[in-house]
């Protein structure tokens, strides 16, 4: 069982919960927005579709 302080200064740091009902955040702690997906792995996506695009464009223009 916890000791009385312990709990005494959980019931302090959650009390203003109390009040809020239904505004809570569901963490306390602050949460960083991750993406998905990596820069470099974006970047080397666009590149890929760009680099693919460009190249039908020259070969739809040889072969026409």
């Amino acid at each position: 069982m916890p000791s009385k302080q312990r709990m005494r200064l959980a019931n302090e740091k959650h009390s203003k919960n109390v009040t809020q009902r239904g505004q809570v955040a569901k963490s306390l702690r602050p949460q960083d927005e991750k993406y998905p997906v990596g820069p470099w792995l974006l970047a080397l996506f666009i590149f890929v579709v760009c680099g693919s695009a460009v190249f039908q464009i020259i070969q739809s223009i040889r072969y026409a």
